[in-house]
């Protein structure tokens, strides 16, 4: 699995000019791709890897801040360019791999506490963000 989890003062998600998720205080909004590999227990680490990850302002987590996060599914991150010019998305996990994955990931944040808001699986997504920083980072595996 990859996150890529930016620090963010505010991020939402919609589809068809409708608002599925958000948040708006400062919290991660984080981009998760699925790979064939990809386990169960393999979302449950990420997650807490991300819980307590310290990229809040004075070196905090979500976990010690009571912060929001924002989780949208991304199969891009698995993206393949170094043949050519046109990605292969052939590391992405299908659907029906990666959506229980993606569903378990969120489940395990909110067993810690976590407020998680989410985009909707396999939808046209537009995402707004307001990075904060900016910091990101790419949690990966």
């Amino acid at each position: 699995m990859r996150a890529l989890v930016q620090r963010v003062t505010s991020a939402g998600v919609s589809v068809d000019g409708e608002m599925i998720g958000g948040i708006d205080s400062p919290g991660l909004l984080v981009l998760l791709g699925v790979t064939h590999t990809d386990t169960p227990s393999i979302a449950d680490a990420l997650a807490d890897k991300t819980w307590n990850l310290r990229i809040l302002h004075g070196e905090r987590s979500c976990a010690q801040e009571s912060a929001p996060i924002l989780v949208v599914s991304q199969f891009t991150l698995y993206g393949d360019t170094r043949k050519g010019r046109r990605p292969s998305w052939s590391a992405a996990a299908p659907a029906p791999v990666s959506q229980p994955l993606v569903t378990r990931y969120v489940d395990a944040l909110r067993a810690y506490g976590a407020e998680v808001a989410t985009g909707r699986f396999g939808a046209t997504m537009r995402v707004e963000l307001v990075n904060d920083g900016p910091v990101t980072v790419l949690l990966e595996l």
